[in-house]
């Protein structure tokens, strides 16, 4: 095999790759295996038909594209590795010569892991946040007790107020026509919550259960689908239902009743005491950020956009996952809040691009400093994971998570210990 390789820009590299005849020959007969139950040739059995007839009846060229696939998974491999190529992306091939009993020549464009330039990492000079607990506070964490411990009954009245909860069905029509997206059965609607676009929440208010009411509200400008931005549109709403959070008394028998203690007295004082806590933990975590982030500011490296576009897609695929968790899909998410997935990449874009880099930076800090992590150290960080997840602290457990996910764990390990190690440095 001959390779040549030539830099194209930043970051791209181009081989040209030149397979053997031989090899390309033993490509074509492995090629020629794989598609040998598909020959039908009069006067042999399926599965049976040499190769030369094959060729004669059905021409080469039925064999050439996975003996192209078979060659090139075998030598491209060898050509990275050889020239030392880490690449963040699949080639772009172009097959330059191909024929039986000659060179396969073909070349491949790749993106390359980028070269990171550190700055100055270490002694920088970071001042730690500190956060009170207020008064302020500690009277929202109270709040968000009752709303937890709140009743929600049916209202008697039957008629939608400002804080009241509609269960509600709708359909949405633009220009007389229903539109995709535009209904739903059985929601369950906060009205103030503006959880609906412009004034649909607020049209409600005075509907009675079993009313049905058409509410008139503009699509926004920007909404994200072309056939309803900016569009007036009319809403056929049915009211269900309408119920009516009650919240309990912030007494002493509130305590008794939510907590281990007696006294409403003692909940606030429990209640200040792990936010306390809490803010300590967040004051730790966005000084170490705020380490990390100057580490980062400092380097210089160029970015591949394909790494940017990979961390977009991981990252709605989170963001996917997360609202399935609620019971909503992406579309259903756009609807409600009127935007798109090209609104949600480019909004993300910023991000991907400070993720990517940090990731990159850290890797090489990593390197430089040669921060290594032992055995013992995966074993510990597993039996955290086994912990989060309420398994046995047993061998076995131990043990699965190690050998499913090791690499992984080591990597992690490998990070906090590098920031770590920037934190500890801290001037």
């Amino acid at each position: 095999m001959d390779v040549k390789v030539q830099k194209i820009e930043t970051n791209v590299v181009e081989f040209e790759i030149k397979v053997e005849a031989k090899k390309f020959g033993e490509a074509l007969n492995k090629s020629y295996k794989k598609n040998l139950s598909k020959f039908n040739v009069p006067g042999f059995r399926k599965g049976k038909v040499p190769m030369h007839i094959v060729k004669k009846y059905y021409g080469i060229g039925v064999l050439l594209e996975d003996a192209i696939n078979f060659a090139i998974d075998e030598s491209y491999p060898v050509a990275l590795k050889e020239n030392n190529i880490k690449p963040v992306d699949y080639p772009k091939i172009d097959i330059k010569e191909v024929e039986e009993g000659k060179d396969l020549v073909y070349t491949a464009k790749v993106v390359t892991y980028p070269e990171v330039e550190l700055g100055e990492y270490k002694g920088l000079e970071v001042k730690k946040p500190v956060y009170d607990v207020s008064e302020e506070d500690l009277e929202k964490q109270l709040t968000e007790m009752q709303e937890k411990n709140s009743r929600v009954e049916t209202k008697e009245s039957g008629v939608v107020e400002n804080g009241n909860i509609a269960v509600i069905d709708f359909k949405g029509y633009v220009d007389g026509v229903a539109f995709e997206g535009g209904e739903g059965k059985d929601f369950s609607l906060e009205i103030g919550s503006k959880t609906f676009i412009d004034t649909f929440e607020e049209q409600l208010i005075g509907a009675k259960v079993g009313e049905n009411k058409e509410v008139n509200v503009n699509f926004p400008e920007n909404y994200g689908k072309e056939e309803l931005n900016g569009k007036p549109a009319l809403f056929e709403v049915s009211v269900k239902e309408v119920k009516v959070k009650e919240l309990p008394a912030l007494d002493d028998e509130f305590a008794k009743e939510v907590s281990e203690f007696d006294t409403i007295a003692e909940v606030k004082e429990d209640l200040k005491k792990k936010m306390t806590e809490s803010n300590e933990l967040k004051a730790e975590r966005e000084f170490e950020e705020e380490v990390v982030n100057l580490a980062v500011e400092n380097a210089k490296v160029e970015i591949p956009e394909v790494m940017v576009d990979q961390e977009i897609d991981a990252m709605m695929n989170d963001f996917e996952q997360r609202l399935k968790y609620q019971g909503l899909s992406l579309e259903q998410y756009y609807q409600f809040t009127g935007s798109s997935a090209d609104k949600m990449k480019e909004y993300m874009k910023e991000n991907a691009e400070k993720k990517v880099k940090t990731d990159l930076v850290l890797e090489k800090i990593t390197e430089t400093e040669n921060v290594e992590v032992t055995d013992e150290e995966v074993k510990e960080k597993a039996k955290e994971i086994a912990k989060m997840y309420s398994a046995k602290e047993d061998d076995k457990m131990i043990d699965l998570i190690v050998k499913s996910q090791g690499e992984l764990i080591r990597n992690q390990v490998k990070v906090e210990k590098t920031v770590k190690l920037l934190v500890e440095s801290v001037k």
